[in-house]
């Protein structure tokens, strides 16, 4: 596909991550149509453009918006997924129709949705993408960049070819981006400390550092990430460290004894105090009315947990306390942490 700026490309959701990209990849010279269905997305779009601050600068940038993919000008060479995980199926096959042969379809989805999206479109189409930076939704057409981090890029088989190159040209007007021959065990390491933290949050409804400083909940984080690195041995997976690469999963769960117990619980601190006042993106969702993606960070531990013969049973537990919160079953509150712990 080559490196021309004159490929079609489509961004389907202008949420936090969808919006910065989209946004940042236009102001580099490509020619993205952002698909929103915020009718106020649409009017901002071009006057005064949608606006982009914290890290990186304050600026209004002037993008091309349209209220759905119908609207789209195909044939498309590249399509990017930013729906929330549970929409992006759907999204993909609203796309199919204006997919060229080769095109590449690109998740930028928390969890893990790339196999999902491949068996709407093909897995031959997919590319996985881990977003290791964070920003915030304030409202159609304005985003905050809160966290710096990569784009990792990769074929779910490992293999290499030109369209990885094409996508990480255009990733890299975002954010530093490097493709990987192991966007699996990529995808899982972020997954990993997302089933940890954006899930508890969500049961507690409080930010990280006041989460991360009651011992018990720390305890229920470790036993997360354990029944998760089991499931991931099963699989055969390699797990990269997580957390910006300084979280080895192996080495964190491994050390044995007091002093072993001393220095994880001394790091899930130290992770709580870094990230204090970050509260989980799903637990803004909820707030915002709609679902969390416990579905595909917990529960896709848990689904592969049984496919394996790997028992999840806090994993199980989270998915089950988040969906009887998002029923109205049950209050978000630390008390329910108490209960799992």
């Amino acid at each position: 596909m080559g490196t021309n700026r004159n490929l079609k490309i489509a961004l389907v959701g202008a949420g936090a991550i969808g919006g910065v990209t989209g946004a940042r990849m236009t102001r580099a010279g490509w020619d993205v149509q952002i698909v929103s269905n915020h009718p106020e997305a649409v009017a901002l779009a071009q006057n005064p453009g949608f606006h982009l601050f914290g890290i990186g600068g304050d600026a209004h940038i002037p993008v091309r918006v349209v209220k759905s993919v119908a609207e789209l000008d195909g044939p498309l060479d590249v399509a990017f997924v930013a729906t929330k995980a549970a929409e992006a199926p759907g999204a993909a096959e609203s796309l199919l129709p204006l997919l060229k042969p080769d095109a590449a379809v690109v998740s930028l989805q928390n969890g893990i949705c790339e196999e999902g999206l491949g068996e709407v479109v093909g897995a031959g189409r997919i590319v996985g993408c881990v977003v290791a930076w964070g920003a915030t939704f304030h409202g159609p057409g304005r985003m905050e960049v809160t966290s710096e981090g990569e784009f990792v890029v990769g074929r779910l088989d490992g293999s290499l070819d030109a369209r990885l190159e094409t996508v990480r040209d255009m990733l890299v007007a975002v954010a530093p981006t490097r493709i990987s021959t192991n966007i699996m065990g990529e995808l899982y390491s972020k997954l990993v400390i997302n089933s940890c933290i954006n899930s508890l949050g969500v049961i507690a409804g409080v930010p990280l550092g006041r989460l991360l400083a009651v011992r018990k909940i720390r305890e229920v984080f470790i036993a997360i990430m354990a029944e998760a690195m089991a499931v991931a041995d099963a699989m055969g997976l390699t797990v990269p460290p997580g957390g910006g690469g300084k979280l080895d999963y192996h080495r964190f769960l491994a050390r044995a004894g007091w002093r072993g117990d001393l220095r994880r619980h001394l790091t899930i601190r130290l992770i709580g105090f870094k990230y204090r006042r970050i509260r989980s993106s799903s637990l803004q969702s909820l707030e915002r009315g709609r679902r969390t993606e416990v579905d595909f960070l917990n529960g896709y531990i848990c689904r592969q947990g049984r496919r394996h013969h790997v028992p999840t049973p806090v994993n199980d537990a989270v998915v089950k306390m988040i969906h009887e919160i998002e029923e109205g079953k049950r209050p978000i509150s630390m008390d329910n942490l108490a209960a799992l712990a």
